[in-house]
């Protein structure tokens, strides 16, 4: 599998992340091992996680299968700090002391000694200046590797990088984790431009539309889907509307004339747009990580991606224009 760096740091990932959010609660402790044990037979490394992921069990999960099914110094383990629950409810706190608190846990479940990117989670309510002493602290000590961000808009990202910049020995912003997908565009607009800014990597989360683009719901919504669960039908929902439709049916259309899936189409359109460094995907099983390692040696034809761009919201400054 390629690598990429993620923007001007010495940080190498493979161009494929597999994310963690399923895992202990729709993705078991089974399930997990044989998509752990596919994604890094086939060169894959970054694994992305966090503590709110089915309450720390993702991590659990993770941790044991770095003792009994890879070896740790061939994962890139990205975490995040930030949300947590109290009573019952899940809260932003990105107090010096929550995101640390939040840090010694993570080393805890994923027992290791380092976590390789560590995330802040959201943007917070504590002063900015805090949040990121708390990055600057765990990099100094050596708990962590590298120090990133996650869903922080373009004014936010570029805030951060600024004040880390602004004085040396403080620990470098290297990345940012959003949503990017056909259906979701936005960071086009801020988010990737201070990226390109600031030299850092970018990380899309939820690269298939929350499962849509992969085809799945053309014919409605199916048994057993995120969809059709109570803990994720929310989630799903807002790209079910006629407006999400007509991209999907433009991805299908793509896909027949390539001899490809809907699901490579849209992958391949995320992971080698403009700025990406390594889209994090939701495979739930090893038969669907199948379908998007086949797609490692695929490229989407220019033309095709242009016209995707077209349907899906416009064009992408930052995309190479096609030749004629």
């Amino acid at each position: 599998m390629l690598r990429r760096n993620a923007g001007t740091s010495g940080l190498s990932t493979s161009r494929m992340g597999l994310g963690t959010m399923t895992w202990g609660r729709d993705t078991s402790k089974e399930d997990a091992r044989g998509l752990l044990r596919a994604f890094t037979e086939a060169g894959g490394d970054l694994v992305d996680t966090a503590p709110a992921y089915a309450r720390g069990e993702a991590e659990r999960i993770l941790g044991v299968l770095m003792k009994t099914e890879v070896n740790r110094d061939d994962i890139v383990v990205a975490t995040k700090a930030g949300f947590t629950f109290r009573d019952g409810v899940r809260v932003i706190d990105t107090s010096r002391r929550a995101l640390l608190d939040d840090l010694h846990e993570s080393l805890r479940r994923l027992r290791t000694d380092h976590i390789d990117l560590w995330q802040v989670h959201a943007w917070g309510p504590a002063p900015l200046e805090e949040t990121l002493a708390a990055l600057d602290h765990a990099v100094t000590v050596g708990d962590v590797r590298y120090a990133g961000v996650s869903n922080f808009v373009g004014w936010q990202t570029a805030s951060a990088a600024t004040w880390q910049e602004a004085f040396p020995g403080r620990a470098r912003i290297v990345g940012n984790q959003v949503e990017y997908s056909l259906l979701a565009r936005r960071a086009e607009v801020e988010v990737l431009p201070a990226i390109r800014h600031f030299g850092m990597g970018f990380f899309p989360w939820s690269p298939m539309g929350r499962g849509v683009l992969t085809g799945k719901y053309r014919g409605g919504v199916p048994r057993g889907s995120r969809a059709a669960s109570d803990h994720f039908g929310w989630y799903v929902e807002p790209y079910l509307e006629p407006r999400s439709r007509a991209v999907v049916e433009a991805v299908a259309k793509a896909a027949d004339g390539l001899g490809i899936t809907p699901l490579q189409v849209a992958w391949l359109w995320v992971r080698d747009a403009p700025g990406v460094t390594a889209p994090l995907l939701g495979a739930r099983t090893a038969e669907q990580l199948a379908e998007y390692l086949a797609a490692e040696e695929m490229e989407l034809p220019v033309p095709i991606a242009a016209a995707l761009d077209d349907v899906s919201g416009g064009p992408n400054d930052a995309r190479p224009a096609p030749t004629a």
